[in-house]
């Protein structure tokens, strides 16, 4: 057992669903204060976030990441109890394994190296650590951002502990990644009895041709770091349930996923416009979760390729795929951001797991980012 491992394991017994952190943060910041740390805890509504800094010169290199975890789900299908962590065969079994208190621990272990190694280290080490990446996203990451904003309190490179591996450790780093514009549409027909259709206005009818058009539409082309737009529906409803009524109603969720190449305005008017065009009555919300953000070569990018070909000694592959994380809160501040964790295989599912050696690579690979950016 490692350092790395040890904390892995003591984090991950804590049920820290979103957005009770359930006191991994404290476990965290005693250690980092113990190091010359300066804890900040900030809450906001209910949820618990912490800024911590050593240092008070730049350039200022963070990491970020989050101790709330997804529920477990039906407890009795895993192979160990969820948060009753255990290592079989090598691989380390939990909830938050890899998603992402195996990356947490690795920071701090990391960061306790670099320290003692380097006690007059450039610039400053800065952890920005919330308890609502996995919820609402409400009262986390964005709120500790505009504190420090409002006392421009900047931060210049930001490491994010997400998941980021796809078949092995390093494999793949996110230098940005694309916007999500999510929308509720609600089209309102007249409901009746289907024998009387010239009564009635069927809903699911009527926006069946916008759908197909919407389906079909080609929003962008993408570019040499985003792939094309995407339109998808996750949700659609309509009816009482009966096969005799012509439904008043049609609910429909969706989302897009947006390269740089489109801004949120035009993919709103674009979307609108088709649904004008079939002359619907409609009501539609918006919801922007974040903007694209792309992280280009540089200081950053360059220490990370580096760290991941010295400790692992093959070559990584940067990327914008996947969902969103905080890094959308950090980016827009003028931040250099990166994503580097475990493998993704198994996040959010049933034995959330991560082979236990990885953590260790994974610590160090932190650390060797550090002494590029910071020795």
């Amino acid at each position: 057992m490692s350092e790395t491992i040890d904390l892995s394991l003591e984090l991950i017994s804590k049920p820290s669903v979103t957005p009770d952190d359930q006191g991994c943060q404290k476990i965290m910041t005693d250690r980092l204060a113990a190091i010359g740390f300066t804890i900040e805890n900030l809450r906001f509504g209910e949820v618990d976030n912490f800024w911590a800094r050593k240092g008070d010169a730049s350039p200022v290199f963070a990491m970020a990441g989050h101790t709330d975890v997804v529920p477990t789900g039906p407890v009795e299908k895993w192979d160990v109890e969820p948060f009753k962590p255990a290592i079989i065969d090598g691989i380390l079994y939990g909830r938050g394994a890899a998603d992402m208190k195996g990356s947490l621990a690795a920071m701090v272990t990391a960061c306790e190296r670099f320290v003692k190694e380097n006690p007059d280290h450039k610039g400053s080490i800065a952890f920005l650590i919330t308890s609502d990446e996995e919820g609402p996203a409400a009262d986390g990451t964005v709120k500790v951002i505009e504190h420090l904003e409002n006392r421009n309190e900047k931060i210049d490179w930001c490491l994010v502990g997400e998941p980021s591996s796809t078949n092995k450790l390093g494999d793949v780093v996110k230098n940005g990644r694309r916007g999500s514009l999510s929308g509720s549409l609600t089209v309102h027909g007249r409901q009746g009895h289907v024998a009387y259709p010239h009564l009635a206005e069927n809903p699911i009818h009527k926006c069946a041709p916008a759908l197909a058009e919407l389906s079909a539409e080609v929003w962008d082309q993408g570019n040499k770091f985003f792939p094309p737009t995407t339109f998808q529906i996750s949700n659609i409803h309509a009816g009482t349930g009966a096969n005799n009524v012509i439904p008043g109603e049609l609910e429909l969720l969706f989302n897009l996923r947006f390269s740089t190449e489109v801004t949120e305005l035009e993919l709103r008017n674009r979307f609108e416009a088709i649904l004008d065009k079939y002359k619907l009555n409609y009501t539609l919300d918006w919801h922007l979760s974040g903007h694209p953000f792309l992280t280009p070569q540089g200081k950053l990018v360059e220490s990370t390729c580096r760290a991941i070909k010295d400790i692992c000694g093959y070559d990584t592959e940067l990327s914008t795929a996947g969902g969103t994380s905080d890094g959308r809160f950090i980016a827009p501040t003028g931040a250099e951001v990166i994503e580097l964790g475990p493998l993704n295989a198994t996040i959010h599912q049933i034995n959330e797991q991560v082979p236990a050696e990885d953590l260790d690579t994974l610590s160090a690979i932190y650390q060797r980012m550090m002494e590029y950016l910071l020795k």
